[in-house]
């Protein structure tokens, strides 16, 4: 077993942990499907509504409450906390008798194929970045973790599972949960996109104790939830500021989904950016900008390109090739970082790794936006997942008000579109063990985790 000691020579391992996990009764709701609910950062408006429409027991109650007419400060909160111990009180959810580890899977269509995706939830151990075996990938901002926090606060539950990969060629964590799970029937809800999520309870103590066992030698690489996860450390340094907090009080661990990086499923796809408040800007405009430190070549025009663009940046596979949409002129540009533009971002960022370097979104966003094009305080762009999106946003433009990524949409022209390369695993696991981090939404781990599976307590 691989042990890591942190800086007081204490030992850190993985620590995997079953737990009497809070769920929804189904005699009270009815079907699944109805009440659970996409994560919150994905949720717009026309979406929270359709959910509050669809039961009066949706998870969005909790993990996105809408404001209400005459709210004080924080009062979505207040109501969400209200809602958990309200439908607890009235047997709508219900905390499982047995300690479990819940396993997980997903099943979806990615380019007219059918995939499977495999993993198991469990509780984790909080420990920091610096002194163990988690390792996070991506920046994180203060405004999404202050509100995780009082939702934290206000539930006393992890509402949501943090989403991590970790490495086992073999699967062998999973098939020792799969062989448990062989003959029975699992729990089962479609979501909006199609998705079937499947879940089913592991009791058995010996399962548990070799999954547990398994785990303990393997680092966790946190693919999705970096702001929840950070949310949780804070809200058990401040439940240990106020009182002696036991070494198995519950606020110790997080509610996490592992997930194979060896698992066939394991899909990870791009985000790319619609860029907010910038100036117009031609395509001539732009490859002035770019150049020396890019090689620039026109790539046509129409918003309708984007599909046969990203085909294109697909089968290059090169994570220093982006592609530019200038609204000025309907034009697109294919921009390859030059020897040039590699020198300038080393010059930049002398402290950062090769593999950091290398990477798609860091091209773009600590060498192209800031210094290229002089934009430092560029508000955040607005994050797309698919090219159909991309259009989307070009023709019509910003939306007003919450959007999809928890932003505000300004109501106006994007002036500029990029189509940019995801990170894959080995730059997570590279990046992660470097101890650097990622710019924001440098991944889109395919399919998001549903909300309303399974809830974590975290009081005794």
């Amino acid at each position: 077993m691989r042990i890591r000691l942190n800086r007081y020579n204490q030992t850190f391992v993985a620590d995997i942990q079953a737990f009497r996990g809070i769920r929804y009764d189904l005699s009270h709701v009815g079907s699944l499907g109805e009440v659970v609910a996409p994560p919150y950062d994905v949720i717009d408006a026309e979406l929270q509504t359709e959910l509050y429409q669809r039961h009066p027991a949706n998870f969005v109650r909790v993990i996105l409450n809408r404001s209400e007419p005459g709210d004080e400060a924080d009062d979505n909160y207040r109501r969400a906390g209200n809602f958990v111990r309200t439908w607890l009180r009235e047997g709508v959810l219900v905390q499982d008798a047995q300690a479990a580890i819940y396993v997980y899977h997903q099943q979806f269509q990615l380019d007219g194929q059918t995939v499977n995706r495999r993993g198991f939830i469990a509780r984790i151990r909080l420990e920091p970045y610096a002194e163990g075996c988690i390792f996070p990938h991506e920046q994180t901002h203060a405004s999404p973790k202050q509100d995780r926090l009082k939702l934290t606060r206000a539930t006393q539950c992890n509402t949501s599972q943090i989403f991590a990969v970790y490495p086992d060629d073999d699967n062998a964590v999973q098939e020792q949960l799969e062989a448990a799970i062989d003959d029975r029937t699992p729990l089962m809800a479609t979501d909006d996109q199609g998705c079937v999520h499947r879940m089913w309870l592991v009791h058995d103590a010996n399962n548990i104790a070799n999954v547990a066992a398994l785990m303990g030698s393997k680092s966790l690489y946190i693919a999705d939830g970096h702001h929840r996860y950070e949310t949780a450390l804070n809200y058990r340094d401040e439940l240990a500021q106020n009182s002696d907090l036991a070494a198995d009080h519950p606020a110790n661990y997080v509610s996490m989904c592992c997930v194979s990086m060896g698992d066939p499923g394991l899909v990870v796809l791009p985000t790319h950016r619609l860029w907010r408040g910038l100036p117009v800007m031609s395509s001539e405009q732009l490859v002035a900008r770019l150049q020396p430190a890019f090689e620039c070549r026109a790539a046509g025009r129409g918003a309708e390109l984007a599909d046969e663009l990203w085909r294109q940046l697909s089968s290059d596979d090169l994570q220093d090739q982006l592609a530019f949409y200038t609204a000025a002129d309907d034009a697109w540009t294919i921009a390859k970082l030059a020897a040039a533009g590699h020198e300038q971002l080393e010059n930049e960022k002398p402290a950062m790794s090769r593999a950091w370097r290398s990477l798609g979104v860091s091209i773009l966003h600590e060498l192209v936006m800031p210094h290229l094009l002089g934009q430092t305080s560029l508000a955040s762009p607005k994050y797309v997942r698919s090219v159909t999106d991309v259009v989307e946003g070009i023709r019509h433009g910003d939306p007003a008000g919450r959007d999809a990524t928890g932003q505000t949409g300004t109501g106006n022209r994007f002036e500029l579109a990029t189509l940019v390369m995801p990170a894959s695993l080995q730059h997570v696991r590279q990046i992660s063990e470097h101890r650097e981090r990622m710019p924001a939404k440098s991944t889109f781990f395919y399919p998001k985790l549903l909300s309303g599976l399974v809830i974590n307590p975290l009081y005794k």
